[in-house]
């Protein structure tokens, strides 16, 4: 549950102006969009739309154990994709239509394996709740 918190508090600081920097450039999805989260993070609306599901889909799958376990490690897999994206595509061409940055490329590697890891170490927990 607090990995999917952590996805829809990003997904709505994208929208924030002052914590999202040139909110006024960002774009739909693609390369275009001129704003940053954090002043760092390339984001679009489409990115924060992403972050925002992800995040409703955690909080759905968390009522379980077996569920939340599938959300992080299936999850942390497309982050890890993702990653694996981030650092075949041209940035500047339509293909990055996410768009992703490489400060995106890093952050999706270690959300990638950060959620794989979480998701494993609830295999088996004895204190992990089931609804």
């Amino acid at each position: 549950m607090a990995v999917a918190v952590v996805f829809l508090v990003v997904g709505v600081l994208g929208f924030v102006p002052g914590i999202t920097t040139h909110l006024d450039r960002i774009a739909f999805a693609g390369p275009g969009s001129g704003a940053h989260l954090f002043g760092v993070f390339h984001v679009s609306v489409l990115h924060n739309l992403v972050h925002l599901l992800f995040g409703v889909a955690g909080l759905a799958m968390a009522r379980t154990a077996s569920a939340a376990r599938a959300y992080l490690i299936g999850g942390g897999a497309v982050y890890l994709v993702l990653w694996l994206y981030g650092l075949v595509v041209d940035k500047a061409s339509t293909a990055n239509f996410v768009p992703v940055d490489d400060a995106d490329d890093w952050l999706h590697f270690g959300l990638g394996l950060g959620m794989v890891a979480l998701g494993a170490a609830l295999k088996g927990n004895p204190h992990a709740r089931s609804a």
